[in-house]
């Protein structure tokens, strides 16, 4: 695994906490949190690949979907 690949995995998983802890939820597992991260960013970069736009703006728009 590439460095910018480990970067945006712990950004997502970051910014996954951020949305927990803003949501008044309980942080799941630490496991978990990584699991839930590494799945966003593999699909933000298949969606990338298809639809060519930023891997990053796409993580974000994701964990925002997911408040809802």
């Amino acid at each position: 695994m590439g460095i910018l690949r480990r970067q945006e995995k712990r950004l997502a998983a970051r910014l996954l906490s951020w949305q927990y802890k803003r949501m008044n939820l309980s942080l799941p597992a630490i496991e978990e949190l990584e699991r839930q991260a590494d799945k966003l960013v593999d699909d933000a970069h298949r969606i990338a690949r298809e639809r060519g736009r930023n891997v990053m703006s796409i993580i974000k728009e994701m964990i925002a979907d997911i408040k809802k």
